[in-house]
């Protein structure tokens, strides 16, 4: 048998724009944190072209500065507020259901990581149907705005018996690339998300238009 059966490939999956098909209400909500500060609203297109972590930084790239504290705090807190009205019409994204529960009966397993709130993330995701998916579902705790890294690194410390070399993050922003490398793991980048296609390849990781596909190729690079 070898170690092959011992080292399954562990699928770390980003939340918002991944298997969550939320596009449209997070432009919607940075229209709205936009209009606060007196900024255009902009379009899909332009917000995966210019999309950066930390979001600060985002906000600087569309108003020619970075936002001050306060203007920050109402930003944040006005897009959160539109994001939750806006989040309970999204469904998942075509295929997502499916794939979680064959990688799930195929005997492998898959955690969830996300940079939206813990707190509202475990109903969210339970209300999906998909919890019983994952090994470990964990949000963000702290402060908005930041990286994924930090999280990571507690995300796959917390995963019992699993390590990152063979663990594949799938994800729809630079960041997840970001937050993989931190630990040692692998990621593959889904185009469906906050960035366009061209601002993925700049990761230097394999860049997907499906999940299907992510899932595929996880399988391949892992380990």
């Amino acid at each position: 048998m070898g170690t092959h059966g011992k080292h399954r490939t562990h699928l770390v999956w980003d939340w918002n724009g991944t298997l969550l098909d939320d596009n449209e209400a997070v432009v919607g909500a940075t229209n709205a944190a936009f209009g606060e500060v007196g900024l255009e609203p902009i379009t899909l297109e332009q917000y995966r072209e210019m999309y950066c972590i930390p979001i600060p930084r985002f906000y600087e790239r569309l108003m020619g500065r970075l936002p001050t504290e306060a203007e920050w705090e109402r930003m944040d807190g006005i897009f959160h507020r539109y994001y939750t009205e806006k989040r309970a019409a999204c469904g998942l994204t075509r295929g997502a259901e499916e794939l979680l529960a064959q990688w799930q009966l195929a005997g492998r397993s898959q955690s969830l990581l996300s940079m939206y709130g813990h707190d509202q993330l475990v109903p969210t995701v339970r209300g999906y149907g998909i919890e019983r998916r994952f090994v470990r579902v964990d949000g963000r705790t702290g402060p908005s705005g930041g990286s994924k890294a930090r999280h990571m690194e507690r995300h796959i410390a917390a995963l019992d018996g699993i390590s990152a070399e063979y663990t594949v993050v799938i994800g729809d922003a630079v960041d997840d690339a970001v937050a993989a490398a931190h630990v040692g793991a692998k990621a593959v980048l889904y185009t469906g998300g906050s960035h366009s296609r061209a601002s993925l390849e700049a990761a230097g990781v394999p860049v997907v238009d499906s999940l299907a596909e992510a899932a595929q190729l996880a399988e391949e690079i892992a380990g």
